[in-house]
């Protein structure tokens, strides 16, 4: 036979389950969202310079690399 799950919640009682259970999704929320600014901010810090050289080779007169990476 299959097992089953239990999904009953763990502590002293059920009266305050449903205070823990929206806690706990706050905090998952707030986990998800501290995590993925964290990597929106890994990604932007390592991507904006390349985007911009990949931008501004696919422009019109089509300078050539060294012109692009010179400060002049």
């Amino acid at each position: 036979m299959a097992s089953r799950v239990s999904l009953k919640a763990k502590g002293k009682s059920s009266k305050g389950s449903k205070a823990s259970e929206d806690r706990s999704a706050s905090e998952c929320l707030k986990e998800w969202t501290t995590w993925a600014m964290r990597k929106a901010k890994v990604v932007t810090h390592y991507g904006f310079i390349p985007l911009v050289i990949i931008i501004g080779m696919n422009s019109d007169p089509k300078p050539p690399l060294s012109q692009l990476l010179s400060p002049v």
